[in-house]
């Protein structure tokens, strides 16, 4: 009796020190998710709830155990976290092989048929080890000089370059847009910004002839063009999502109810399309519902990020912030037509198993800056942080 007592009050006493309110946001994401992939289901004979229940159970059991070690211990520990990025992502290259509906060559197949994708384990792996490194820059006074400047596009361009070559370049955009607003909130100073984008626009024809393939070309003329033989083609996904989500109306045709997810009009519509059955099945309100969602996770990791002791929590929470952001106005923009296809999820929503358990990896890295509020590892550091930054990122 007194084991079953002290159980349980360990467990409510972890929770007294847990930001509460952002575990209740991340579970009513991935709650409100399962939900319409359970809805989608009805389409045909897999079962990807089933492994996304799995997935969610297993990054949410490492989530706690992160949460509770000291983010400054785990970032300690940036040369085995990014050596075992590292590994997994080279040994794609070796062992990888490509699921349907995608164009990489981006999982590893598990025992029991499992197939598990490094660039999303990756993406939390980049968010700890740049931290570091901006913190180590922000102790030693480099942020500013171009040699600091350089050795962070060189850490951001590892995973880019090696995560392109396997094909999956959605996720290497990711990468990038994580890069420059973790930058960019560390303080980092606009001219270099500024030089990064005039050498993209010059690089332009380069990445437009030799990195580009065609099919990738047809898509972003897509949002230029209104040619029939294309809007069949490599247009028809975004056109039927679109459409299923206009006619959804205000309050939807009703959940388990609406009749083109049921046929699967919009392919791949339980992964990167997930919003389109929310869109037919609970209208308006649904799709404003998933963006509230977000916009209260957000705030809730900025204000983590605004109480943190020190910059290298700081950072973390600015990285999370950063995946969520990238992700959920990227898949928004394919799944409303406004940006070209380029495979990525929508965060807590979309099924893949990956992802989803991935993601609560991050959500433990911002619970543990959230219960450690004093620095156990080093004195806090002043950081020059731009005026743009303390106005609107960390204003409470």
């Amino acid at each position: 009796m007194f084991i079953i007592y002290r159980f349980f009050s360990g467990i409510i006493d972890y929770f007294k020190r847990t930001d509460i309110i952002f575990w209740l946001i991340t579970i009513t994401a991935t709650v409100y998710g399962c939900i319409l992939i359970a809805s989608q289901q009805r389409s045909g004979d897999v079962n990807f709830l089933r492994s996304q229940l799995m997935a969610v159970v297993m990054g949410y059991a490492a989530a706690v155990i992160v949460s509770l070690m000291d983010y400054n211990f785990i970032a300690k520990c940036w040369w085995l976290i990014g050596g075992v990025a590292l590994a997994l992502t080279v040994a794609v290259f070796f062992i990888g092989i490509q699921i349907a509906g995608t164009d990489d060559v981006g999982w590893i197949l598990l025992p029991g048929g499992l197939t598990f994708q490094p660039s999303e384990l990756t993406k939390i792996c980049f968010i700890v080890t740049f931290s570091k490194h901006l913190s180590y820059l922000a102790e030693k006074n480099r942020l500013h000089s171009f040699v600091g400047v350089l050795t962070l596009l060189i850490h951001a361009a590892i995973p880019i370059g090696l995560i392109h070559m396997q094909g999956d370049d959605g996720a290497a955009l990711v990468f990038g847009c994580m890069f420059l607003i973790m930058t960019f909130a560390a303080g980092v100073q606009l001219r270099y910004f500024i030089a990064i984008f005039i050498a993209i626009i010059a690089a332009a024809p380069i990445l437009w002839t030799r990195i580009m393939n065609s099919d990738q070309q047809s898509r972003l003329l897509l949002l230029f063009s209104n040619d029939d033989e294309m809007l069949q083609t490599f247009g028809w996904q975004q056109y039927q999502s679109k459409v299923s989500i206009a006619s959804g109306g205000i309050t939807g045709k009703g959940l388990f109810e609406g009749p083109r997810v049921e046929k699967n009009m919009v392919p791949y519509q339980e992964n990167d399309f997930i919003f389109t059955v929310a869109g037919e099945e609970l209208g308006f309100i649904g799709c404003v519902a998933i963006l509230l969602l977000f916009v209260l996770m957000i705030f809730k990791v900025l204000r983590t990020s605004r109480g943190a002791c020190n910059p290298l929590g700081r950072y973390i929470c600015i990285g999370f912030f950063s995946l969520i952001i990238t992700q959920t106005v990227i898949n928004l923009g394919m799944v409303l037509g406004l940006l070209p296809v380029v495979g990525i999820t929508l965060p807590f929503f979309s099924s893949g198993g990956s992802s989803a358990a991935c993601l609560y990896l991050g959500v433990g890295l911002v619970q543990s800056v959230y219960m450690h509020p004093t620095d156990g590892s080093e004195k806090p550091i002043k950081v020059e942080v731009s005026k743009t930054i303390q106005g609107s990122i960390f204003a409470p």
